[in-house]
């Protein structure tokens, strides 16, 4: 009998925001995404790009009423190549820094977390490279 592969856990997520314009621009300056934005279901969604060839999920900044900005729930991880410059910018953009750049040499990375322009506490990702 053939064993089905199973997809990874997480699919797809939704990032509150207040205003879509400015997290659109904060997102744009601090990594350099670009969107596609519709409106679904009477919701905003400003999708995060998507290459279905790479690993990962992706997914959308969402407004509406359901959508509350929060420190407290699920944090998101954003991979960079360079988590100092990325920082750089969100202090630029006056992003809090909520957790400060940590060097996990054990497992090969470094992470950070900052609140964004909604509110919203996310988190930085840069695997170490030899």
């Amino acid at each position: 009998m053939k064993k089905s592969i199973k997809p990874n856990a997480v699919a797809y997520f939704e990032l509150p925001v207040t205003d879509m314009k400015r997290a659109i621009a904060f997102y744009k300056v601090l990594f350099g995404f670009t969107f596609e934005f519709e409106i679904l279901d009477g919701y905003e969604m400003a999708f995060f790009p998507l290459d279905e060839s790479a690993h990962g999920i992706t997914g959308a900044l969402a407004k509406g009423d359901v959508y509350q900005p929060s420190h407290k729930g699920a944090i998101l991880y954003f991979n960079t190549d360079d988590i100092d410059e990325v920082l750089a910018k969100a202090s630029i953009l006056g992003a809090t820094i909520l957790y400060p750049k940590t060097v996990n040499s054990e497992y090969g990375f470094t992470v950070a977390e900052i609140e964004d322009s909604e509110g919203n506490r996310i988190a930085l990702k840069q695997i170490h490279t030899n």
